[in-house]
């Protein structure tokens, strides 16, 4: 996948949402360590981080500093991680869950898919930890 159609991804994950009653906005193609901002459909402030997966893996990654950055910000504000792989949509609300021990995995080393690898710190989700799930049949 490159940048755009990742870009594209996002916008139509917003686009969708916002059809449901959500008030957001893509913030993606900045340097925010989240994709999109605004509110819930019940109106709570929110901030989305998004993945997009050619490959279904049942535990969803999130690296470690991803979420960390997601989760200095206000604790009044609502962190959502967002996982669409090829068999299905997740939605993970973060200030909610415990999350697992966190573990080390080999990682592309940036989103320019530049074929280099580092270790990084992830999390692994399980997908029944998700409050959202939409199957691709």
């Amino acid at each position: 996948m490159t940048v755009e159609q990742i870009s594209k991804y996002e916008k139509a994950v917003v686009s969708l949402l916002n059809l449901d009653g959500w008030d957001l906005e893509w913030c993606g193609g900045g340097f925010e360590h989240f994709d999109a901002k605004g509110k819930t459909s019940k109106g709570f402030e929110c901030r989305i981080e998004m993945k997009f997966r050619n490959k279904y893996y049942p535990e969803k990654l999130l690296e470690k500093y991803k979420y960390d950055k997601l989760m200095e910000i206000d604790p009044e504000i609502v962190k959502l991680y967002f996982v669409a792989d090829d068999k299905g949509n997740y939605l993970f609300w973060l200030n909610d869950i415990e999350m697992p021990k966190i573990e080390k995995r080999y990682c592309p080393s940036s989103s320019l898919w530049n074929g280099k690898k580092e270790l990084k710190e992830v999390y692994l989700l399980r997908e029944n930890l998700a409050a959202r799930i939409n199957w691709n049949t």
